[in-house]
């Protein structure tokens, strides 16, 4: 917000020269506030200058690397295109926040059409910028030789003024630092290995059987001379079941004639 105060230095009458404005300007600084910040986190891809970065708090951040920037990884400054998969990398950012008041006192003559009393008057400056301006409290005017205050101010009249404008600015400026380390290496192989070879055994050919020689044949011995025969046949039959079979028989005929009989 602009803070305007305008100063009168003396007031002429009508045929005082015109003069050319003049500007000055000038700056009070204060003591510039500095904030740090640390990110932390780990190189996930890598594709040209689009870099993804896995925080230390698990945020996934893409980042496109502005060409031209670097970084030190484990001493050395490395660009995008050395970035590589697991690097560990820090961000150190630094906000430096400076105020300034910045202060611009042009002086020149005007004619004034306008009064308000008692804060304000309009006035025409000779590049012709028309401006109303605020007359600071106990300002005093001369006139003529006199000292008058803004009550006495009339349109038309010519005054040399020195207007005072302040405006407030404030400057943030930032700058990181990136620094890292590389993953470390794959383990190396050890140079002197001991081979171990192991041999498979082939199956042995099944075995050929052998040949079992029949042996010859011993000479067939002499058969024994056949038993005399008998001279008596044994006895070998009865006549038990014969007669058991007629009587059996005879029963039957029997049985069938008194069924004849009945009939």
């Amino acid at each position: 917000m602009k803070r305007i105060a305008c100063v009168f230095a003396w007031i002429a009458c009508a045929a005082l020269a015109m003069a050319q404005i003049k500007t000055e300007t000038s700056e009070k600084t204060s003591a510039p506030a500095k904030q740090v910040t640390v990110e932390r986190g780990e190189v996930v891809y890598v594709s040209g200058n689009d870099v993804v970065i896995k925080m230390e708090n698990g945020e996934i951040r893409h980042i496109t690397v502005p060409e031209g920037a670097t970084g030190t990884v484990d001493g050395k400054t490395v660009t995008v295109a050395d970035l590589k998969p697991g690097m560990k990398l820090q961000k150190t950012i630094t906000t430096t926040t400076t105020q300034k008041m910045i202060q611009t006192v042009r002086s020149g003559q005007g004619t004034v059409t306008q009064v308000s009393p008692p804060n304000y008057v309009t006035v025409q400056f000779e590049n012709n910028e028309v401006q109303r301006l605020r007359v600071p409290k106990g300002t005093t005017f001369n006139i003529n030789g006199e000292k008058k205050t803004v009550f006495d101010l009339k349109p038309g009249m010519k005054i040399s003024a020195t207007r005072v404008v302040e405006e407030p600015v404030t400057e943030v400026s930032s700058k990181s630092n990136v620094m890292g380390t590389a993953p470390p290496p794959p383990p190396e192989m050890p140079t002197n290995i001991e081979t171990l070879l192991i041999s498979e055994a082939k199956p042995l050919p099944a075995p050929t059987p052998a040949k079992v020689e029949t042996p010859a044949p011993a000479a067939a011995a002499p058969a024994p001379a056949p038993e005399p025969a008998p001279t008596k046949l044994p006895t070998t039959g009865s006549f038990v079941p014969l007669i058991g079979l007629l009587g059996l028989l005879f029963s039957g005929a029997a049985f069938g004639l008194r069924l004849l009989r009945r009939s």
